[in-house]
């Protein structure tokens, strides 16, 4: 039976603090020896099982929690689900070795503002961090290939979206805020904004995870 690793340390609230959840020791180690030297990064605590994990955090708080998909007690997912409806100020990346279109989906839709294979290296993995940190998504590239090959059997419902849109809409995938996308584009944030807002109605969401995911399927960016 797979025993909880617990490891941690002084918080810091200059630091990112970390969760890892993940059922396999090796794969803590791992990701923890990638964030170790990073000085904004603070590992706070390990497990190995969902149920250890929600029942820190009952008592405790962190920043962001990276979250295997499969757990040796419960499924990821309604780890991620619950962390979503109970903490609002807490980010989860859903990290795996599945590059499932469907599994991202689920993910998505139960709150994940990232998703990331287990092969990802340092500077891949602290760039979706802080990104997430910042209140952006991030999905990393072999994620983004996997669901844009996806072919769907109609396209008539895809949106029409102008080529500024989806300039815009490739700027949020990347996590970039209004004033970064202004800064980039040469417009002024009130004018990214209308942007954003057009887009949501023409492809019927309500938030940017929403958006994101719609825009990957229907191979908009």
């Amino acid at each position: 039976m797979r025993t909880s690793k617990y490891q941690f340390k002084d918080e810091k609230q200059s630091k990112i603090k970390v969760m890892i959840v993940d059922d396999h020791t090796l794969v803590l180690e791992g990701l923890r020896s990638l964030l170790v030297t990073n000085q904004d990064i603070d590992v706070v605590a390990s497990f190995t099982t969902g149920e250890e994990a929600l029942a820190f955090l009952s008592s405790s708080t962190v920043d962001i929690v990276l979250l295997d998909i499969n757990l040796s007690d419960t499924s990821g997912i309604d780890v991620c689900h619950t962390i979503f409806q109970k903490y609002h100020n807490i980010k989860v990346i859903g990290l795996s070795t599945y590059n499932d279109r469907s599994i991202i989906n689920q993910m998505i839709t139960n709150g994940a503002k990232g998703y990331l294979l287990k092969n990802v290296n340092s500077d891949e993995l602290i760039k979706a961090i802080t990104t997430v940190y910042q209140n952006g998504n991030y999905y990393g590239i072999e994620i983004q290939k996997t669901m844009a090959n996806t072919i769907f059997s109609t396209l008539d419902d895809t949106p029409r979206l102008t080529k500024r849109e989806k300039q815009i809409i490739t700027h949020i995938a990347e996590g970039k805020t209004t004033n970064q996308i202004a800064e980039e584009l040469f417009i002024s944030p009130l004018t990214v904004e209308t942007h954003r807002r057009n887009i949501m109605k023409k492809m019927n969401v309500s938030n940017v995870a929403s958006l994101i995911k719609i825009a990957i399927e229907k191979m908009l960016i």
